[in-house]
Parts: structure tokens; C-alpha cells; sequence
């Protein structure tokens, strides 16, 4: 497209696209721990035991404070469980521990009411807060939908009368599996729908004179999850609003793929300097998930004393100009930057590539490639593929003793690859300077070319070749590195040029380089975890290049972490990609982190299912510990395992209940048993 054509971005979201920037929103104060404005950006969690057992939700509650939370939150589904939050709140004052307590409501408006009174800040869900959630189609005329409004006015509006006179905050969260049938209705199941839940409460608390608010958009997609809060912050600044942000991916799941989806969510909006409280909901203990939050936040502490600070009126942020065209990029919706196909292998219509660094390995024994994802029997002198196999391995100026698999690409340093007797599926790799230069010898197939950024204001830039054997690896040392390579893709959106890109990113992380403790980033006397160089790298990683995929930036990764395991770094290539849906290579799982609604042991059921069904590539599993997220978010996968009493678990496909009340003994068969009447189901190869 001609660059003449390029014009401003109606979408205001962040104060730059290209720069780090934190976006400045209004102070809420809850209880003796304020929340935006210049405050660090706050890390909290929730409890997990039943709010009536009252010692262990103290007990819970100190472990997680201690773990680094600066704010707890605990469920109080009935007015029973919401006046018990007083016996907790006494026990932990008796014991020292003075963190901010938050109760979580859904459907219970009563409970919410008696909750405010007790504790620093209530959590409301607009989805189920006097509004229904039944499934049901309904066409409302604009005088229906205004009179629903006006009702849940009524029924909404002692809860914040109540938080008025207590001085109680109150987080507005959107769950994008419980909206309103009467949201879905007029909105759908987007994050529009998302944003608009939201706004409606918004509004009615600003009637009221209110505005102890935050808000959060929460979704178990990565992508859908940073649209909606994108949206959000237009939205409040077309209104003159700048409330605090609440971020987190819901559902997120345990281990490796729930750091990963939850870095990828979280990670994205605090790069575009958004966000002032993070919750990583893991199906792992409470306490487990405050080390991951505070790595995530971490990184812009630095970032942020050495960026200007835009600041914003208390009520109203300045205007932020993207200087690019909707038609061109869209920050609020997934559009996969077109390319050209490059020797029909990398770009166009396919999915991102993963390129492994082998450079320093062993290259003497053809066992070495098993981390590459390609396992080699020495008894059938052959390679097995897995559905995480790379597709190029770089060499370096590395030469292997053995051969190498057929289908298995390698990239040379060109000195090294001009040498090479064998040429076949071994592609150069240049610098500017020897690509451009008049005696270079170049390859018919593919020519991958490390550049920077700042090379495109170059003249040697302006000399390269143009043909369809070119791709771009795209390198950064900056501290902002994913806006520098996102500076990038916008100017190769602007001068129209559809060269496929590889994504490079380097990481120096070893045993030595865990990351510090809340403690050394604001004042605390707490003892906070750490995360070993593994989880840095699945978090960083994901943040960075997570970031430019849910975008549709990228057409493949390179990962170097030169002092981690090839096997980590090949797994969380992958991972990123499953987390952003760029490529699908395994089972998904849509796990809650529980809490003391759940009616079944959500850790040990979440491994359970995935023993017997993680050999099922690219089908979605939703496993919920109760009714309140369950079907909504069953709406982004294929199956559902959700508690529905004690001991009994309900069956869903999709939004539709298959089966209910399945004893727990049972459950899993059935849910197997589904999956087959659907033809969906594979044996597992030993």
C-alpha cells in the first residue's frame, strides 16, 4: 500500500506504540495499599480453601503474602461465607498480617452488600450481578435493553452505596465466559460485548458519585483477553475515565502452559504500559502464582525509571497519535500481516516457523537433535518426528558428523555455507553488509538476512535484493525490545513491503540470574520466591514475542537462551505459539486456579485428564471447579469437565450440557467416551 495512503489510528489504547510508556490512571486507595496512579503495579491472588474454614484461609492467606501478594482475594458465594470474611480479617489482625482483603461475588447481591462492610475492596462480576446468565436468545428492543438497565440500576445501586460509606474499592470484572444473555445478545461473545459489561457499571457508579473503581477483562484466550482490554481503555478515554487495570488471563491452566498463556496476556499489555495490578491464575497453589507475577511485573521497574513517564490528568489521559490507518493494523482485532511465501516454506498463509540453535552443541552425535524434536533410534538408523519438531536448526559455522534428517533444514553463517559441498535444505544466513554486497553468492531458495530496526533508515537497506527466496530475521538489543521490533512491522506495513520475518530474541539468563524479590523493588518486609532461568525464559519470551503474534506480526521464532537446555527453549517456542494460536502442536487446557467454590481437587483432576488425553492435538478441554465461569468459557472449547455438587461433574460439548451430575469415579470415561461418538478421539501411540 502506498504511504501516502497512511493515516492517523482512531484507536487510542496506550501512549505509544513504540515506546515504553506506562499509562497513568487514576489513585484508588484500598485499604493502606493504593493501586494506580504512581504506585508499583500491585501483585495479588486468591485463596483456595472454603471461606469457612476459617484457620485455613488465614493459614493460606499468610503463605500468600509471604509469597509476595500485596492483596488476597477469597470467595464469598453466600451472605454465610461473606459475614465469616470478619472472623478471617480478626484472625489475620491478631496475627500481624494487615493485607487488604477482597471478596469475590457472583449472583449474591446481598452477600456483596455485607462483604463491603467487612473488607477493603469487593469484586463484582456485571455478567451475573442482577443480570442473567440462562443461555437464553432474546432480541431486546432498545426499550427492553433500557429497562433491564435501569433494573440492575436499582439492584446495583446499595452495593455502592454501602462502598461509599465504608470507603470499600470495588473491581468491575468481566469474565469473558459469563457476559449476559442480554450483552450476548446485542453484542455477541466479543470483546466489545466484554468492554460494554463493563461500561454500563462504569457509568452507573459515576451516577452515584463513585469512582473507587477497577476494572478488569478477562478471558482463558490470550487474544481475545488483550482486545478487550484495549478496547477498554478507548472506551474510558472517548468518557473521560482512567481507571485502574486489573490484568489477568482467567483459566489459564498449570505448569509451563499456564505461565506461558497467562505471560503472552499479561505480558503484551504491560509492554504497551498498561496495567496496575496482576493476578496469574494458575491451577497450582495460591502461593505458587505470586513468583510469576512479580517476574512479569518486574521488568518495567527498570523500564520505567528510565522512560518519561507520560502522565495524565487524574481524570481524563491526553491524546495519544499511532500515526498508522486502521486498514493498515488494527491493535482490537487479529489480522496476520500478509507476506509473500518464501520458497513456498516460511510467510504467506503458513504457520510461524521455530528455529533452534544448535551452534554449541554437541554436533558429533545425532542424539543431540532430540531436543530439536527429532529422536533418533540407532537400531533403525532413522528419526521419529513429534508434533513439536522444529523446522530449522542453526548451525552456525558448526558442521555435523552425522546426517541429518530429511526434512530437517539448517541455517550456516554464509562464509561457513559457501563452503558446503551439499547445499541441500542448507540456507545462508547474512548480515546486511554481505547480503548486499556486489560478490555475494546467494541461495535460490532462501536467504535469511539479521537486521535490526534501525537498519531501515540505512542506504545499505535501501540497496538489498527484493525477491521471494528473501526473509528477515528481526534482532533487537533494545531495553524496549518488543516495541523496537513492533516499530518495525510498522513500517514495513507502511512502505508495503511483505518480506516474511523470523523474530529473534536473546536471553542471558542462568542459575545466577533468578529474579529479586518484590522486595528489592518497592518497600516490604516480606520473603517473596523467586523464579529459576526456566520460567524467565517462558515468561520473557512469551511477553516479547508473544506480543507481535497476537498482533499477526511474525511468520516464525528464534529463541537464544545460550546457557538454558535446547529441549526448554524448543518447548517454550512451542508453547508461545499454542499460547497465541499462531500453531497448534498439542492439547489445550482451559483449567481454573480454584477457589473455595470448587467442588473437586482441580490440581490433582487437571493432571488426571491430561495423562489420558494430551496425546490429542489441538482440542480444547475446559476443566471448571464450578458452575459460575464454567459454561461461559466453554464457549472457546471443545469439551467440558465442570463441578456441579459434591462429587458430581457435568459434561459439556461446547456451551451444551451432555451430561449431568456424573459421579467424579466416572467422569473422565464418560467424558473419554464423548470425544469418540464425535470422532474425535485417537489411540496414543506408545
Amino acid at each position: 500500500m502506498n504511504a501516502d495512503a497512511v493515516k492517523v489510528l482512531p484507536g487510542k489504547y496506550c501512549n505509544s506504540l513504540t515506546d515504553y510508556s506506562r499509562f497513568v490512571t487514576r489513585e484508588v486507595f484500598i485499604g493502606d495499599v493504593p493501586m494506580g496512579g504512581s504506585n508499583p503495579i500491585r501483585i495479588q491472588s486468591m485463596t483456595t480453601t472454603d471461606t469457612m474454614d476459617t484457620i485455613g484461609t488465614v493459614e493460606q492467606t499468610i503463605r500468600m503474602v509471604n509469597a509476595g501478594c500485596e492483596y488476597v482475594r477469597i470467595t464469598a458465594p453466600s451472605i454465610k461465607e461473606a459475614n465469616n470474611l470478619a472472623e478471617i480479617k480478626k484472625q489475620l489482625r491478631m496475627r500481624g498480617c494487615n493485607v487488604p482483603l477482597v471478596a469475590d461475588i457472583h449472583f449474591t447481591p446481598n452477600a456483596a452488600e455485607v462483604a463491603a462492610r467487612i473488607v477493603e475492596k469487593v469484586r463484582v462480576n456485571p455478567g451475573n450481578y442482577a443480570d442473567k446468565k440462562k443461555f437464553d436468545q432474546i432480541d431486546y428492543t432498545d426499550l427492553e435493553y433500557k429497562a433491564e438497565l435501569e433494573r440492575i440500576f436499582q439492584k446495583f445501586k446499595p452495593l455502592v452505596g454501602v462502598c461509599k460509606e465504608y470507603g470499600t474499592a470495588m473491581r468491575i470484572g468481566t469474565n469473558h465466559g459469563s457476559l449476559s444473555d442480554r450483552i450476548m445478545s446485542r453484542y455477541g461473545d466479543t470483546p466489545q460485548g466484554m468492554v460494554e459489561s463493563a461500561m454500563e457499571f462504569i457509568r452507573m457508579c459515576e451516577e452515584l458519585n463513585y469512582y473507587n473503581l477497577v476494572v478488569s477483562m478477562k478471558s482463558s484466550n490470550p487474544q481475545v483477553m488483550v482486545q478487550a482490554y484495549r478496547l477498554l481503555v478507548e472506551s474510558m478515554v472517548a468518557e473521560g475515565m482512567n481507571y485502574p487495570l486489573h490484568l489477568g488471563v482467567t483459566e489459564a491452566g498449570d505448569g509451563e502452559d499456564g505461565r506461558i498463556k497467562s505471560a503472552v496476556g499479561i505480558g503484551t499489555l504491560l509492554e504497551d504500559g498498561l496495567g496496575d495490578t496482576v493476578r496469574v491464575s494458575l491451577t497450582e497453589e495460591p502461593e505458587a502464582e505470586a513468583p510469576v507475577a512479580i517476574a512479569l511485573v518486574q521488568r518495567y521497574a527498570e523500564r520505567s525509571q528510565k522512560s518519561k513517564v507520560k502522565s495524565q490528568k487524574d481524570h481524563g489521559p491526553s491524546t495519544i497519535d499511532h500515526g498508522l490507518s486502521v486498514a493498515l493494523y488494527s491493535p482490537y482485532e487479529y489480522k496476520k500481516r500478509e507476506t509473500y511465501e518464501a520458497n513456498a516454506f516460511i510467510g504467506g498463509h503458513m504457520v510461524p516457523r521455530v528455529v533452534l540453535n544448535l551452534e554449541n552443541a554437541n554436533l558429533k552425535d545425532a542424539s543431540v537433535l532430540d531436543a530439536a524434536g527429532y529422536l533418533y533410534s540407532p537400531l533403525l538408523d532413522k528419526y521419529n518426528m513429534g508434533e513439536q519438531s522444529v523446522d530449522f536448526v542453526f548451525l552456525g559455522n558448526s558442521l555435523p558428523s552425522f546426517n541429518m534428517p530429511g526434512n530437517l533444514r539448517q541455517l550456516y553463517n554464509y562464509n561457513t555455507w559457501q563452503k558446503l559441498a551439499n547445499k541441500t535444505l542448507c540456507h545462508p544466513v547474512f548480515t546486511l553488509e554481505e547480503y548486499t554486497a556486489s560478490e555475494t553468492d546467494r541461495s535460490s531458495a532462501l536467504n535469511l538476512v539479521r537486521i535490526t530496526h534501525a537498519d531501515l533508515d540505512t542506504d545499505a537497506f535501501g540497496a538489498i535484493p527484493l525477491d521471494q527466496s528473501l526473509v528477515f530475521v528481526l534482532e533487537t538489543t533494545e531495553l524496549h525490545g518488543m516495541a523496537d521490533q513492533r516499530s518495525f512491522f510498522l513500517k514495513m506495513l507502511e512502505i508495503g513491503l511483505d518480506v516474511p520475518v523470523v523474530i529473534k530474541r536473546t536471553y542471558d539468563l542462568s542459575q545466577n540470574s533468578k529474579v529479586k524479590s518484590q522486595n528489592d523493588l518497592q518497600p516490604s518486609t516480606m520473603d517473596h520466591g523467586q523464579t529459576d532461568p526456566d520460567t524467565q525464559l517462558q515468561l520473557f519470551a512469551s511477553t516479547d514475542l508473544g506480543a507481535l503474534l497476537v498482533d499477526g506480526f511474525g511468520d516464525g521464532i528464534w529463541i537464544d537462551a545460550p546457557l538454558l537446555p535446547a529441549k526448554v527453549i524448543t518447548s517454550t517456542s512451542f508453547g508461545i505459539l499454542q499460547a497465541t494460536r499462531s500453531r497448534i502442536s498439542k492439547t489445550e487446557y482451559i483449567s481454573c486456579p480454584s477457589c473455595g467454590r470448587t467442588l473437586f481437587d482441580l490440581m490433582i483432576t487437571t493432571q488426571m485428564i491430561r495423562s489420558r488425553t494430551s496425546h490429542l492435538k489441538g482440542l480444547k478441554i475446559g476443566i471448571m471447579g464450578c458452575i459460575v465461569n464454567g459454561p461461559g468459557e466453554m464457549a472457546d472449547a471443545d469439551y467440558g469437565y465442570v463441578g456441579s455438587g459434591p462429587d458430581k461433574i457435568t459434561l459439556y460439548r461446547g456451551k451444551e450440557v451432555v451430561k449431568k451430575n456424573v459421579n467424579t469415579d466416572n467422569a473422565l470415561d464418560e467424558l473419554i467416551n464423548i470425544i469418540k461418538e464425535d470422532g474425535n478421539w485417537i489411540d496414543p501411540v506408545e
